[in-house]
Formats: structure tokens, sequence, C-alpha cells
């Protein structure tokens, strides 16, 4: 029997920001996580939108921080909540009072997890940055781009969303456990160079080995070898081929027509890749994607087609129903996407609108009433109020 999601309960905190830190929120509420948005409040009455579409199973309030009863409810919610997500720059919490000094001796089982761009240590600590600075200065950034060519960051999945919010989702996972055996929580730190510099293990350390050691883009895994690489098909589409072992490139060099050539023989020989691609690009535009896939499916080519999310959200027979990145077979993580019926594969529960191709913006204080009552039993206008839109809370004393 399917059982509830595994992070039922858990209570999370989410200060607003951008991508990194609402993408550690969105990995949490997707496991079950009940997890309530802080949006900001401005003391002219009117709540500031996040620009945020990772709003999945969230709720938000607007809170004032910058005043002492928005500090005053900060540190009331806080009293019952399991996580804290804090995706701001070194010291930003803690001048307003609600940093992990303070709110983590309020509740000693508090979670605080902390997210920034560059080390907190670092020389860079307090300055501003995005994706390509932190891809930058951990050196991944040197890893990425054609021969040749300048270095290319992959838009912003490498360093905010792998690097720095599942990181802290991780570090938050593991501080869970930890709490389970110890009773007390703590500070959980992560920052997207060391995360982005941690997922690059492999291809620094290749750096030292022979499949590694050439320039940018001359390499085996990075657009250097021609059988590791896109091809444009007849139709301005496009075939990836990752026929690195000597018996998938048998079967790949088969699928182009050139069995019994020279091909064979020159898997390994590095001086015939520049021909050898030349070969590959001139057969791969004479037939059409859709035909180059019905030569290699269900073979051992390791060439399959490049596919775009837009074709993918509308074909059923493609693997685009967007779902968790891993299935627990008794306390599955809820759905993602519409057609998210099956527990036992997509997640538990009905799908939602939307699925996990359009986002919905979360409006400053959205659910936010129904979470308090869900969490703590509040009520608006006994427990908490709100002035200008911001919530406070109504009677400290009784609290």
């Amino acid at each position: 029997m399917v059982g509830p999601p595994p992070l039922q309960g858990l209570k999370v905190l989410e200060f607003a920001g951008l991508a990194p830190g609402p993408y550690t929120g969105l990995l949490l509420a997707d496991a079950g996580a009940k997890v309530l948005r802080i949006d900001r409040h401005t003391t002219a009455g009117q709540a500031v939108p996040a620009p945020d579409i990772l709003t999945r199973h969230k709720s938000s309030i607007a809170v004032d921080l910058k005043s002492q009863d928005g500090v005053e409810f900060i540190k009331e919610l806080s009293k019952t909540a399991d996580v804290i997500i804090d995706p701001f720059r070194p010291g930003v919490l803690e001048k307003l009072g609600i940093g992990p000094q303070i709110l983590c001796v309020i509740n000693p089982r508090l979670i605080y997890g902390r997210l920034t761009g560059f080390r907190r240590d670092g020389k860079y600590a307090q300055m501003a940055g995005h994706d390509i600075n932190y891809l930058a200065v951990s050196g991944v950034l040197s890893l990425l781009g054609r021969s040749g060519d300048k270095p290319y960051p992959p838009q912003n999945i490498l360093a905010d969303f792998a690097g720095g919010g599942a990181s802290l989702f991780q570090g938050i996972l593991l501080a869970i456990i930890a709490r389970e055996k110890s009773g007390k929580g703590q500070i959980v730190e992560a920052n997207m160079v060391d995360g982005s510099s941690h997922l690059a293990t492999f291809p620094r350390q290749g750096l030292k080995l022979p499949y590694g050691n050439h320039p940018r883009g001359e390499n085996l895994l990075d657009g250097g070898c021609p059988y590791y690489d896109t091809y444009e098909t007849k139709d301005g589409k496009y075939m990836a081929v990752g026929a690195l072992e000597p018996h998938f490139y048998a079967v790949f060099i088969k699928g182009l027509g050139l069995s019994n050539q020279k091909w064979e023989k020159r898997h390994s020989d590095r001086a015939s890749w520049p021909e050898m691609r030349l070969e590959f690009e001139t057969i791969f535009k004479s037939k059409t994607r859709s035909e180059w896939e019905k030569i290699f499916d269900g073979t051992d080519s390791c060439c399959t087609p490049v596919l775009e999310y837009s074709e993918l959200e509308m074909d059923n027979n493609r693997e685009g129903d967007q779902r968790p990145p891993v299935t627990l077979r008794e306390t599955p993580c809820l759905a993602i996407s519409q057609k998210g019926t099956d527990p036992s594969i997509h997640g538990q529960g009905p799908g939602i609108p939307g699925g996990g191709y359009s986002g919905t913006f979360l409006i400053p204080g959205q659910g936010g009433e129904e979470a308090l009552k869900d969490w703590l039993g509040w009520k608006k206008g006994k427990d908490f109020d709100t002035r200008d839109g911001g919530f406070i809370l109504k009677n400290k004393s009784k609290l």
C-alpha cells in the first residue's frame, strides 16, 4: 500500500529569492514538505512579488522584515519550523535579527539552510554574481565550449540549480537524518562555487588523464570526439551520438552504412577524427531525423534524436511527461504532471495544472492564511492580522 510522501509534516520557511533558493524549496515541497514562502513587503504597503515560477505546492505570506513586528512574526514562526531557507548574501538576515544565532536558540531543532553564490569565507563573498560567475571562479566554465572558441555557460542549470539548489537540498536531508540521532538541528551551508566544482569532479580529475588532458573541446566527452557529438539532419534537426565503446561504435557505423570500410579500425585513432567527423556530417544530412530514428531505434548504437521540449510536451509517445527525479515506490513524491496519477510511477495523487512545462507565479499572501491555520492553528483577527498587506502578530503575549 502506498504511503504519504517522505517529507510530509515537515515545515519549511523559504525566504523569497531567485532560482536556486526556490528550487530547494520546490524539491522539499515535491517530497511533501509544507513550504511557506516569506515574501518581501515594503512599508509603503505593497507586497513585492518574487520573480519566481518554482512555486508548486507552496504558500506565501508577505512580511515587512525591516519592521520589528515583521521580525517578531518570523521569530514566532521559527519556533515550530523544521527548516529555513536563506538565499541571501552573508549577513543579510543576521543584520535583521533573524540569523541562525537567534533563531537556532529559539528553536534548537531548527535546520537553518544558507545558500550563497560565492563561498562565505572567500574573496568574492560580498560581491554580486550569477551562474556564469560562479562557474567562472570554480574553474568549471573553463571546461565548457568548443575547440578554439570561448567558454560557454549551459544556461543557469549547472551552478544555480545543480550546484546550488540541489546541493542545499541534499544538505538539508543530511541534517534531518542527523537530527533523528541527536535531536538537534544545525546550520547547513551550500554555495554554488563548491557545488559546481564538486559536480565537475570527473572532468577535473580527467585533466590529468589521457581522456581529458587535451585543450577544451578536443577531448573524448567535450565535443572533440566525432562519435560523441551531435549532427544536423536533412530537416534541420539533430541526432546525438555517444558510441564510445568499440562494440557500440560498430553498431553505429553499421547504421550509417559504413560497415566493412576503413572506420572500424580507426575508432581510437585521434588523427582520423577530423576526417571521420566530416564523413558523419555528410551522411547525417542525407536523411531526416525521423528516418535516422527508424534506423537506430532499438539498437545499441547509442544514437538518439535530440528532442525539444515543445515536441515532448505534445507527443504522448515520447518521454515528455515530467516526473519527480526519483521514484520512491512505497512513499512517492507528489505529482508534478497532469498525468501524474499512478503513485507507483509518476508520484502521488492527481496531476496538477501546468505540470512540468508551465510554472505559475505565487502572489504574495496566496494561501498564507490557510498555511498558518494548518501549521499552528492560527486564525486571522485572533492570532495574527495584516497591516497594509503585511502579516503581523495580533497578540504576542498569547503566542
